[in-house]
């Protein structure tokens, strides 16, 4: 099966796409041609996949990089045999002949996303909602569509397959918890809890306790986490690739996801929690209700209340000053990681299903 994964908006290195999803295509045998934004974002392709380079859409500079991704598409994938989108935006950039072997894979809910996004003004961002709620009912008339979570199936008029976004778990948790840093691995912007955090290491610094952020930031939190490495607060090390960044988890006291009460996050999965899960460290997060519940279920970590820095504190307080509870949190929450989201569970459904719409 020859096929085409794009997106413009995602960093080429992004876990679900890179490490997941591509990784499970090439140990299946078939061939990707992978077209993303290598240059923007100063990255080299794995020497498996085919790289087509296109622009980045960042903000509010999109047409460039969508007409771009358009006139690629339109030059080289006549003989694929599926294309993956990653963006919706791409959804206005699939040629009409390539529509009928066009999968887009749905992993955010897109209308109530936009509330969050800084850069976009507040008088659009209602009558955007309705047309991005138009454009996915016509996608779904017109392409395949893959869900990132169960709670994205009533978005959607009929039933679609869900490959749900998990992670590699180790067979063995890699190292116990330690007692003197904390991380957090994911992008960073304000409804991702950014403040929260800074306020967090302040917090916690007289107590030893260090923050580490690892993730791409969005350009208006930047100057923060800036100013705050500079007072010696936290040490934040930008983008990193997924594989790495989870090794930087290994043996913290704790992960955090502190994430805010946000419509895109009410029915959505933090990755980040079953991560911190699978590397055995305990996982501190703010009340998402299903973050909440696989935490509680799992027993592997603490819910603290949104946007309270203190009560986080306190939590991650509790964690160093309890070393058999920290242990236990992390041994549990490997337990229940392995046993329930491991990615090759996942990823093998998700190469059979793409095997199947193209008729392999």
């Amino acid at each position: 099966m020859r096929i085409f994964v794009c997106t413009v908006v995602h960093h080429p290195e992004d876990a679900r796409i890179l490490h997941r999803q591509i990784r499970a295509l090439l140990d299946a045998g078939h061939d990707v041609t992978y077209v993303a934004p290598f240059r923007a974002c100063n990255v080299t392709p794995w020497p498996e996949v085919d790289p087509l380079d296109v622009p980045r859409a960042t903000g509010r500079n999109r047409l460039h990089a969508l007409r771009r991704a358009r006139r690629v598409l339109a030059a080289h994938a006549k003989d694929a045999d599926l294309l993956l989108l990653h963006d919706p935006e791409l959804l206005l950039a699939v040629p009409r002949r390539l529509r009928s072997r066009t999968v887009w894979d749905v992993h955010e809910d897109t209308a109530a996303a936009l509330g969050a996004k800084g850069w976009l003004p507040a008088p659009l961002r209602v009558p955007l909602r309705f047309a991005v709620h138009r454009v996915e009912r016509r996608a779904e008339r017109r392409l395949k569509l893959l869900l990132a979570e169960e709670g994205y199936r009533d978005r959607f008029r009929r039933p679609h397959p869900v490959v749900p976004n998990t992670t590699h778990v180790p067979e063995l948790p890699p190292a116990p918890p330690g007692d003197d840093r904390i991380i957090y691995v994911g992008q960073l912007s304000f409804a991702r809890g950014v403040n929260d955090l800074i306020e967090l290491a302040r917090l916690v610094h007289a107590d030893g306790i260090t923050l580490d952020l690892v993730g791409g930031a969005d350009a208006d939190v930047r100057p923060l986490l800036r100013d705050a490495q500079r007072e010696g607060l936290l040490r934040w090390y930008g983008f990193v690739p997924n594989d790495r960044a989870l090794r930087l988890a290994e043996g913290a006291l704790a992960g955090l996801s502190l994430l805010h009460d946000t419509p895109n996050y009410r029915h959505s999965m933090p990755t980040k929690v079953v991560e911190y899960m699978a590397r055995g460290i305990p996982v501190v997060s703010t009340p998402n209700p299903i973050a909440a519940r696989i935490v509680e279920e799992a027993g592997c970590g603490l819910v603290v209340p949104y946007e309270d820095p203190a009560a986080t504190a306190a939590a991650v307080r509790r964690l160093r000053d309890d070393a058999e509870l920290r242990r236990e949190m992390g041994k549990r929450g490997h337990e229940a990681a392995r046993a329930r989201f491991h990615w090759p569970e996942q990823g093998r459904l998700f190469v059979a299903q793409l095997e199947e719409w193209a008729g392999v």
